[in-house]
């Protein structure tokens, strides 16, 4: 049971996050959105979410392998393409903001795949995934049982 339920007691600032998330889904499409969240979850160990977004992308039929690959995407080879692989750097990098985290060649390589309109959503979106990460694991809130 999650330690206070946010989209009860603070129903308008969860209202404005879950209005940002249906912009960045609509920004992106369901299934790269669903895979920046996928990364992001593991990146920061939300087991909430990993569920729920990997339950997500399978639903939309992406294949089992490829969403095991997500959490060694460097090493995947030939499962993700130069697109999704700038996605996910970029992800890692928002993720894990740093001194020297999101650097010119990481935003440089993500931009030779998006405009900066789509940049900027995918900017959005990783931060939005962070924001969502960061309520579950502070509530303490769970996947569903089996």
């Amino acid at each position: 049971m999650a330690r206070i339920s946010i989209d009860q007691i603070n129903k308008k600032g969860y209202s404005a996050v879950l209005h940002l998330d249906t912009y960045c889904r609509q920004a992106l499409g369901a299934e790269l959105y669903d895979l920046v969240k996928l990364r992001a979850s593991i990146v920061n160990g939300c087991g909430f979410c990993v569920d729920m977004h990997s339950s997500d992308l399978e639903k939309l039929g992406v294949p089992s392998r490829k969403l095991y690959a997500v959490s060694a995407w460097q090493h995947a080879g030939s499962l993700f393409d130069d697109r999704e692989r700038s996605v996910f750097a970029l992800t890692d990098a928002v993720t894990t903001l740093g001194p020297e985290t999101v650097t010119d060649e990481i935003c440089d390589a993500a931009a030779e795949h998006f405009s900066p309109t789509e940049l900027g959503d995918l900017l959005l979106a990783i931060s939005t995934i962070n924001t969502w990460n960061r309520l579950a694991i502070a509530t303490e809130t769970t996947p569903p049982e089996a």
